[in-house]
């Protein structure tokens, strides 16, 4: 067996067995946090970002922010997002950034009236206003500062296939971890509901949203890094395995994003194959096809017919429900009226959730970034994320070997329109998009296998 394979299968075995470890105890989830942190850091000191490390360093601690959110395993709700912006940070110190990474800089900077107004506007003490103002803008400026690091950034695909490995890694080890968590399905699964039980006990919007980026990731390793029958099956089980335990999350918006991502990016190698090669992709969509239609019937079955009703939006008695979105269009419409009310500077960053707060009598907050921006951020927050949505397509003119870019910004799109910037994964996940992409003369987009 070859080096690489064994390296593989290790990487592989390993972060199986950390699910396994963690949840038979589960305090290690909080060493395993720090651990993470204090490698991170050690690795990017030692070689001065010689090659990018802060990006393998940021890959793997968004890959596990879901995972040790539910097993309460990092210091504070948001560490992983703030580990990404030290980490970025560092990344420029030792290897600058482009002088030309202006759009983010504008977006940044677009974000501080609506700061200000919060500090002058919110109804609560000193600390809670810090405390909600961190948390409604502490995705945007991960986002800036990324994207500022990566924005034109020199890396080879092969490269980038690596992060989105160690991205996907500890996704693998959470699947694993809910596997344990929930053995017997039919015991909780008796709705159409999105479930916690099939979600680790966490929000299952969450799970989803990061199963359905793993499940992308290991299913475009199955074409472009699966070169043997060895690891062609592997990716493959994994990547069925993902998408398997996202759907009985019955949290749709993570598995629709996941399968319009590999949609996409099955669209765009197809364009960019020769003819051996597109004949072999329509093979294996083929083969695809048949096998994730057998999960979904499995599926099915697992859940006695609940998980067709609830992609089909009905009761567990199949009803139609009379919200498509679970409640989150009213949400929206409610944000879309603050914004009226604040069409310049908004309302001021958080004052959406204080104002739902008032006005239902409990906490809700915001599942849609793009209404939260126009609501807290007024029309600069329309210019804001026309800075987010053009940039990179703009970029695309001169970075076509970027394979990823479209997926990168759909992804990004579709998950804040369903949960906002709750993880670090959307604003990492679109940095990624502005890096200069380049193919070794060795690399090709492949399905090839010995």
């Amino acid at each position: 067996m070859e080096t690489k394979v064994k390296n593989y299968l290790f990487l592989i075995l390993v972060h199986v067995l950390l699910g396994v470890v963690i949840f038979l105890a589960p305090l290690l989830a909080k060493v395993y946090g720090i651990l993470i942190f204090v490698i991170s850091i050690y690795f990017i000191i030692k070689t001065r970002n010689a090659n990018n490390e802060v990006l393998y360093a940021a890959a793997y601690v968004v890959g596990s922010e879901v995972f040790l959110r539910m097993t309460n395993g990092n210091p504070n709700h948001e560490f992983s997002k703030y580990s990404v912006i030290i980490f970025m940070i560092m990344g420029m110190i030792y290897s600058g950034f482009s002088k030309n990474a202006v759009p983010y800089w504008i977006f940044l900077i677009l974000l501080v009236p609506g700061i200000i107004i919060a500090t002058q506007s919110l109804g609560y003490e000193v600390a809670n206003i810090r405390k909600t103002i961190l948390f409604n803008i502490s995705g945007p400026i991960t986002l800036g500062i990324a994207s500022l690091y990566c924005y034109m950034r020199k890396i080879t695909i092969f490269e980038l296939n690596n992060i989105l490995l160690l991205m996907a890694l500890p996704i693998l080890s959470c699947s694993i971890y809910l596997i344990l968590y929930t053995p017997d399905l039919k015991e909780v699964i008796t709705s159409t509901v999105s479930n916690s039980e099939t979600s680790g006990g966490f929000g299952p919007n969450q799970v989803s949203t990061a199963l359905g980026l793993g499940m992308f990731i290991f299913f475009t390793r199955v074409f472009i890094a699966s070169k043997n029958k060895i690891f062609f099956v592997v990716n493959l089980l994994i990547a069925i395995n993902l998408g398997y335990r996202g759907l009985i999350t019955f949290s749709r918006g993570g598995m629709i994003t996941g399968a319009i991502m590999i949609f996409v990016f099955m669209l765009i190698a197809y364009s960019r194959s020769n003819k051996i090669i597109r004949t072999q992709l329509v093979q294996l969509v083929a083969i695809f096809l048949v096998v994730f239609s057998l999960i979904w019937v499995y599926a099915e079955s697992e859940t006695s017919g609940l998980i067709g009703k609830r992609y089909a939006n009905k009761d567990s008695f199949g009803r139609d429900k009379e919200s498509k979105f679970t409640g989150r269009e009213a949400l929206a419409a409610g944000e879309i009226e603050i914004f009226l009310d604040n069409p310049f500077f908004g309302a001021g960053a958080g004052k959406g959730t204080e104002i739902r707060t008032e006005q239902m009598g409990y906490l809700v907050a915001s599942h849609d970034e793009l209404t939260r921006m126009l609501a807290e951020h007024g029309s600069l927050g329309i210019l804001g994320l026309a800075i987010l949505l053009f940039t990179p397509l703009f970029l695309y003119l001169d970075n076509k070997q970027h394979l990823y870019m479209f997926c990168f910004v759909g992804f990004w799109f579709f998950t804040i329109n369903h949960a906002a910037m709750r993880t670090a994964a959307p604003s990492f996940v679109y940095a990624l998009s502005v890096l200069k992409i380049r193919f070794n003369d060795e690399e090709e987009v492949t399905v090839r296998r010995k």
